[in-house]
């Protein structure tokens, strides 16, 4: 089974909101998913939350993410570092 992180819609038609979510590759963008490690909201200045533990564990288990997680992670890395 190919794991991925990646992004769930949500919200309004004109007002997404995101969830990041660990999922199996096959599952629809918006279906099953595994586990819920965050989440993204572009209407508000890029407000993201992201539980870091969590995204290192699983892509240590082989998860990958895709390339708008993968920047969404580097910034949250970023912030998190400024912030200590």
């Amino acid at each position: 089974m190919a794991v991925v992180i990646r992004l769930r819609r949500e919200g309004a038609k004109g007002r997404p909101y995101y969830r990041v979510v660990v999922a199996d590759s096959r599952a629809p963008r918006d279906g099953r998913f595994i586990e819920m490690v965050g989440n993204y909201n572009p209407m508000q200045d890029g407000d993201t939350k992201i539980d870091l533990e969590k995204v290192d564990k699983w892509i240590g288990d082989g998860a990958k993410p895709s390339p708008t997680v993968k920047s969404l992670i580097s910034k949250a890395r970023k912030a998190d570092s400024s912030a200590e």
